[in-house]
């Protein structure tokens, strides 16, 4: 006992107690200190009996499943592409990233300066290694830099048997954002024979969608339709050809980042604002990895690829005026929602909210129905008038319409958004909102909670 304590406590009409005499609440009552016996006493008191801190499941509890992704890709020293690409998207939208490096980049802002390509035995070991122990719900194939590579790697799948074989998402790389050849030549040949008839998924913008298809021109939406039809004969389960080089050849769609998704029935057209900065080394892999965390984590693809989508869209708006290097092809901001450069003095604010860039932010529009019918006017129309005087967000909000009526007005206000490259919301209906695939939801005080309706709307909305 500390003698000086005890003299100090009678002095102030402070009673000692044992701590054991303590209840769970661990508050002492006025004028009472506790006093333990020793180190294992104050253990029981902080963590129970059992040694077990409150809160954390104790030593034994089943293991908690995480979602998984395996990156079979290049390494990038700038960091805004490859495997850092892959793992920081994959760290945004909820999965754990694993990776098999198949080549060692040396490149920058400027572009790719060296490619040193990693021994097949070794990409094998890694993808080995992975799979043997933490394993993966979802394999992303990226930079493939040999046609040996590809057949090894497909081989590798191919023997998996295909109800324990992962999901397989392949961006077929072969040249980076830069202009710089990542691929030998081959390359194309062996995905188009090896690989792509194991995918689930083959994401490919509009130059690699012509490799694949032997220098075939895209030259508009149509043509990205019929190129998704094509490739989907190829073996994979979904096509998504990327259209974001319409941007810089169409003055009349410069606005607008058009993709178009195939599962062999129907055609999906995603379409957002496009954002123009140079900020955009590694989108290709962002999407792809963004597609790949979705489906790890349950979604199924269309609801994978509207996030994937919208994570990469406020991705570059929020990298657009970012200064990371002195060349013209730049990384992006993967953590945007945890640190957000482009806002003086604000680093970690809003973490969980993705910020949206002012210039969409110039009007928002909010319908209603009963102005609407007071002005002899349609919502749809309301909404177009809306749009054409400069609104970068609309919300459909229709109190008093439910159903099958609900469900084709707002489908007509996604499409007029889209049209204009604007964002859609719609008020109260998550259900609603996923159907039509507008941008996110309006809730109110006394609707679903917020936590909920993001989880039902999957991260980037």
């Amino acid at each position: 006992g500390n003698k000086l304590l005890r003299r100090v406590a009678a002095a102030a009409g402070v009673r000692l107690q044992p701590l054991v005499t303590a209840g769970s609440g661990g508050r002492a009552p006025p004028g009472v200190l506790y006093e333990a016996d020793g180190w294992h006493e104050i253990g029981a008191f902080l963590f129970g009996q059992d040694g077990t801190v409150p809160g954390v499941p104790a030593t034994g509890s089943a293991p908690v499943q995480v979602p998984r992704v395996l990156a079979v890709a290049g390494s990038d020293s700038g960091g805004g592409a490859g495997i850092q690409a892959d793992m920081k998207t994959c760290a945004a939208l909820g999965a754990f990233a694993t990776t098999a490096v198949t080549a060692l980049t040396a490149q920058n802002t400027h572009g790719v300066h060296e490619v040193h390509t990693v021994p097949i035995s070794s990409i094998l070991a890694q993808m080995s290694a992975v799979l043997d122990d933490i394993g993966a719900d979802v394999i992303k194939t990226g930079m493939l830099p040999s046609p040996e590579a590809v057949e090894a790697v497909a081989g590798y799948l191919r023997a998996i048997p295909e109800g324990e074989r992962p999901l397989l998402v392949v961006d077929p790389v072969l040249v980076a954002t830069s202009g710089h050849a990542l691929g030998k030549a081959g390359v194309m040949e062996a995905m188009r024979k090896h690989l792509l008839p194991l995918a689930t998924v083959v994401t490919p913008n509009l130059p690699e969608a012509s490799a694949l298809l032997g220098g075939r021109g895209i030259h508009d939406l149509e043509d990205m339709k019929r190129v998704a039809q094509d490739l989907h004969r190829m073996g994979p389960q979904y096509v998504l050809v990327k259209g974001g080089h319409l941007v810089s050849q169409h003055l009349e769609i410069a606005q607008l980042a058009t993709d178009v998704l195939y599962d062999g029935k129907e055609h999906r057209v995603f379409t957002e604002r496009a954002v123009r900065t140079s900020n955009s080394h590694g989108t290709g892999c962002t999407l792809a990895s963004a597609i790949a965390a979705g489906l790890a984590n349950g979604l199924p693809m269309l609801q994978a690829v509207q996030q994937a989508k919208a994570y990469l869209t406020s991705a570059l708006r929020a990298s657009a005026l970012l200064g990371i290097g002195t060349g013209t092809s730049r990384p992006l901001n993967h953590a945007y929602r945890i640190t957000d450069w482009a806002t003086p003095g604000t680093p970690g604010a809003c973490a969980s909210t993705p910020r949206l860039h002012p210039d969409v932010l110039r009007l928002y529009a909010v319908t209603d129905a009963a102005c609407d019918a007071r002005q002899g006017r349609t919502t749809l129309q309301s909404v177009r008038a809306a749009l054409a005087g400069g609104a970068g967000v609309v919300q459909l909000r229709l109190k008093d319409v439910d159903g099958g009526p609900f469900l084709e007005q707002a489908r007509e206000v996604v499409g007029s958004c889209r049209e204009a490259g604007a964002l859609s919301i719609i008020n109260d209906r998550v259900d609603i909102a996923l159907a039509v695939g507008a941008d996110g939801v309006h809730v109110g005080q006394n609707d679903m909670p917020a936590a909920e309706a993001r989880r039902l709307l999957g991260a980037g909305r």
